[in-house]
């Protein structure tokens, strides 16, 4: 008797009235690169002939193909998946659903890893496939966790991968290790992946993750009947979603993994959740409340820590849920979903914005309903997304009625406001029309501005019918010449039954005769062409027959070549090729000086003070400078401004004669011989920079080689100090000889008024437009940015109560508050007027010269204050944190500042109440301080660079 070789991998390909698609299924299986490889078809007792097909591809495939049929069906995938894992062979299992493939080598790839690592889990990535996205949509399934090979002996070890990838089709397991601990799919419940997928994860003594491709999940969006999965407007979906997660809770709880129950508690609230808050405001009042008890009895009891790591907009949505506040509700859901929208009138309250005046009497939703940090109020109505709820929609004839009420947050919008509207539709792909109609009703209601009009829709909206089917809708409300934009929120309005709209397209009628409402997927009022009738739908068919003609086609190709060809060139990889290749061969252009501050963000710093010494001189040049962004701000006027890696950015570092910044140029721009670099940098050093940061040295030997060759670019690099030398010019290995000893020329202003100078115009003019009493004294509070373990930067907060610095110093203090440029700031309406928020001042240096006395932590600007001479305070609230991480520093802060070091609010406060001690205390100190790290800034660093560079006063290039 022939004995059959055992399988390595048996795929169990499940199926329910699936026919069309299976075969394809099947096929990514049949020819993988891994050829020991068997198909275990489990129709779920389909009412189609997918049996039948099932039957036929087995009997084409003898020995590899087998079909199995359930006597009835199971209603999941779970039972079918059961009894496939009864019939499998080989040494691995796979689940594959007949409407997606594998990748060609996924099984090769999986069994390798597990063979090779002993895993009795692989896991691959898993792509969705958008098969109705013309842009060939793909996206990876949670990638981050599949950068690399790694092996885990728990899924402690990685939480994500338990909390997130829930799939148990991107797997291969091994059978033995299945059936050992007797991992079955739940029956009867949907989600069943879920609960598959922690078993497994939770059970295998080692899980392997490969960068690899695996799956493809092809997804279908616009289709009428949904998935089971995506039924959420069926309450058995959410209760089946909870009983799957109460299953997986006992679980963690019987193994301890308290973590792990922790991170999948924040997921649920917010992922899980999130899922079905989005369908409530489209459902009825018994809907919601059924499912406002089913959540309710499930999240109430999670940890106080799970609530503490959503973002604002997330808790007040679960905790107004948990108390039933439809109104409240409502309104926070349409936030979730677009998260720049202001959906609620709001409150203040002792000087502290809420997103509603009810609970505030309830300590705890006092805390969660505080939005004073999302900045709400400080808005100016033009930056205002207010929500615009649709009240009504009726159709009449070929006009649409519609009526709406905008929200006015904390009367934004004066009652004597003169308002005026009108309504935009606009197709929604780019570079099409746009019809415009008047609201003739605008008028204030209560805490809304209610809006009503009547569009004649039939006799004015022209599409051309082929390519702009889907067509948005947008109000623009102007109040006393001030405009703001918002979106239509559908809710209850019934726009299903109102009927469609007779609409004469430009190009053929064939296609579309009618338009009809629609809800967006951010639950917006929209519109879509459609047929009427029999003879529209037969003309549609023939018209779409041609459009799939041989010229039609040739016609789209060429335009998707054109868009391809455009795309192509405004890519980073063929500007770079085009700057190496042409631009860089073009002749340098005498007298051609492109400057840059800080990544283009600022017309600032050093660059701007150089600038301003050749502008004074009226020297020869062409000066150009960058911007980042949509539009510059807070630039000269006067000269040639180009976008950060725009082409006319390349060209015009290419042929500049001369590149002046504070930070770095793009990376991989290769500057030319005939061109020089002058890099004024940006700040002394307190933290490890450049190779002495471990992180750097950590890089492969390829990356730090591109690093250093884009420090090499410099041909000069400005010091102020020998400090200077020691630490920046040897982490970023700069030689002897490209070393300028001149000083910062943005602190020849601070240098100058230290001699008695008079503050210049620009200080001057920024004191009256802040409103600076001269009476009070100035304060300026500038800290640095804190990062997290793996760079990224965390959310700026207060480290002192503003409201107690406003109670004690208010009357005769102004703070002002700068932050780090890489956060946000916002100040609550308590402290208005006596503390000013200045972050987005573009240049520094006259806040520097305003300030009575600077209070910072460990940022480089008391380097540059402390030529004011002036009184510093220090405050270290977390300098053992901040210090002692991987990148340390290079002195101790502590035991050389010049000032006081307050640890605690109360000695901050302490320092501030008698800043004339401060200032004889450490008059020595700061003297010697300055002395140390700011011996070159002498007041004239400016001019003796240009002097080298451009010619001595007066003279002629």
């Amino acid at each position: 008797m022939t004995v059959e070789p055992e399988p390595d991998v048996s795929v169990v390909v499940i199926v329910y009235n699936d026919e069309e698609r299976l075969p394809t299924a099947v096929g990514s299986v049949l020819e993988q690169t891994l050829r020991n490889v068997e198909v275990i078809i489990a129709d779920d007792c389909s009412t189609d002939g997918s049996y039948r097909v099932a039957q036929k591809l087995a009997a084409a495939h003898p020995g590899r193909v087998r079909a199995i049929r359930l006597p009835e069906n199971s209603g999941g995938c779970g039972e079918p998946r059961n009894q496939g894992i009864k019939e499998a062979r080989g040494r691995y299992v796979m689940f594959l659903d007949s409407d997606d493939t594998l990748e060609r080598n996924a099984c090769r790839n999986m069994v390798e890893a597990a063979d090779r690592t002993g895993a009795d889990l692989v896991s691959g990535l898993c792509v969705r496939v958008h098969l109705d996205n013309r842009h060939g949509k793909r996206t990876p399934w949670y990638p981050w966790l599949y950068r690399s090979t790694r092996t885990l002996d728990s899924a402690a070890d990685l939480p994500d991968l338990l909390v997130f990838d829930t799939l148990s089709t991107n797997k291969c397991y091994r059978r033995a290790f299945l059936l050992d601990h007797g991992l079955t799919f739940p029956r009867g419940i949907h989600y069943e992946d879920l609960l598959f997928s922690a078993q497994a994860y939770l059970a295998a003594r080692r899980i392997t993750l490969i960068p690899n491709t695996v799956y493809h999940w092809n997804v279908v969006e616009k289709t009428a009947v949904k998935s089971i999965s995506n039924r959420r407007g069926e309450i058995r979906n959410f209760a089946d979603r909870v009983e799957i997660h109460r299953r997986i809770d006992a679980i963690l709880a019987r193994q301890g993994q308290d973590l792990l129950k922790l991170r999948k508690d924040i997921k649920f609230l917010k992922h899980d959740l999130v899922l079905y808050l989005r369908e409530l405001p489209f459902l009825d009042d018994d809907y919601r409340h059924r499912f406002a008890e089913l959540a309710r009895g499930y999240i109430q009891d999670f940890p106080e820590e799970a609530y503490a790591e959503l973002d604002r907009i997330h808790a007040i949505c679960a905790q107004l849920l948990l108390r039933e506040d439809w109104d409240g509700l409502m309104p926070a859901i349409d936030t979730l979903l677009n998260r720049h929208k202001i959906s609620s009138p709001l409150a203040e309250r002792d000087g502290r914005i809420y997103w509603t005046d009810r609970h505030l009497d309830d300590p705890k939703m006092r805390a969660v309903l505080d939005v004073t940090s999302l900045g709400y109020h400080t808005r100016p109505l033009h930056r205002m997304a207010l929500r615009n709820r649709l009240t009504e929609y009726t159709v009449d004839g070929g006009d649409v009625v519609l009526a709406g009420e905008l929200v006015n947050p904390l009367g934004v919008i004066g009652a004597d406001a003169r308002l005026g509207a009108e309504l935009e539709f606009r197709a929604r792909r780019r570079s099409l029309q746009t019809f415009r109609f008047p609201v003739p009703a605008v008028r204030h209601r209560g805490d809304t501005i209610a809006w009503r009009a009547r569009i004649p829709l039939a006799r004015r909206l022209r599409p051309l019918g082929i390519v702009d089917d889907v067509w948005d809708v947008r109000l623009h409300l102007t109040a006393d010449g001030r405009r703001t934009t918002s979106r239509l929120t559908v809710g209850t309005v019934d726009l299903e039954h109102a009927g469609s709209v007779p609409v004469r397209p430009r190009l053929t009628r064939l296609l579309a005769d009618r338009i009809e409402a629609q809800v967006s997927a951010k639950g917006h009022l929209a519109f879509r062409l459609t047929q009427h009738g029999r003879a529209a739908r037969a003309g549609r068919a023939a018209v779409e027959r041609r459009l799939h003609s041989r010229p039609v086609r040739a016609a789209k190709g060429a335009y998707r070549t054109l868009r391809a060809v455009r795309k192509d060139l405004n890519s980073g990889t063929r500007k770079l090729q085009v700057y190496d290749r042409v631009l860089c061969k073009l002749p340098i252009r005498k007298g051609t000086v492109v400057f840059e501050s800080h990544l283009g963000r600022q017309y600032s710093d050093s660059p701007r003070a150089i600038f301003e010494e050749l502008r004074r001189r009226k020297a020869p040049i062409t000066p150009i400078w960058s911007y980042a962004g949509e539009r510059p701000e807070g630039f000269p006027r006067d000269v040639e401004l180009v976008r950060r890696w725009s082409w006319r950015y390349l060209k015009a570092l290419a042929q500049a004669e001369f590149w002046i910044d504070n930070q770095g140029y793009p990376l991989r721009l290769a500057k030319r011989p005939e061109t020089t670099y002058i890099q004024t940098w940006h700040g002394s050093a307190l933290k490890r920079m450049g190779f002495d940061e471990p992180s750097l040295r950590m890089l492969s030997a390829q990356e730090q080689r591109s690093y250093q060759q884009a420090l090499d670019r410099f041909d000069h690099f400005v010091v102020r100090s020998e400090h200077d030398v020691r630490t920046l010019a040897r982490a970023y290995r700069i030689p002897e000889e490209k070393l300028l000893r001149t000083g910062y020329p943005r602190n020849d202003a601070l240098v100058r008024v230290r001699e008695g100078a008079p503050l210049p115009p620009e200080a001057r003019r920024l004191a009256e437009r802040l409103g600076l009493d001269p009476g009070r004294r100035v304060l300026l509070y500038a800290p640095t940015f804190r990062a997290h373990s793996d760079g990224r930067v965390r959310d700026f907060s207060f480290p002192f109560d503003l409201d107690a610095f406003v109670a004690r110093f208010g009357d005769d203090h102004t703070l002002l508050v700068r932050a780090h440029y890489l956060n946000r700031l916002t100040l609550p309406p308590s402290v208005a007027g006596r503390v000013i928020d200045v972050s987005a001042e573009p240049d520094i240096t006259p806040l520097l010269l305003l300030a009575d006395c600077l209070i910072t932590d460990y940022s480089s600007v008391m380097f540059d204050y402390a030529l004011l001479q002036r009184p510093i305070v220090f405050y270290a609230h977390d300098w053992e944190e901040y210090a002692k991480d991987t990148r340390g520093t290079y002195f101790d802060l502590l035991a050389e500042a010049p000032g006081p070091v307050p640890r605690t609010e109360e000695e901050l406060f302490a320092a501030i109440a008698d800043l004339n001690t401060v200032r004889t205390t450490y008059e020595a100190r700061l003297k010697e301080f300055v002395d140390k790290y700011g011996e070159y800034d002498r007041g004239d660093a400016a001019a003796r660079i240009v002097d080298r560079f451009f010619g001595t006063a007066g003279e002629a290039r």
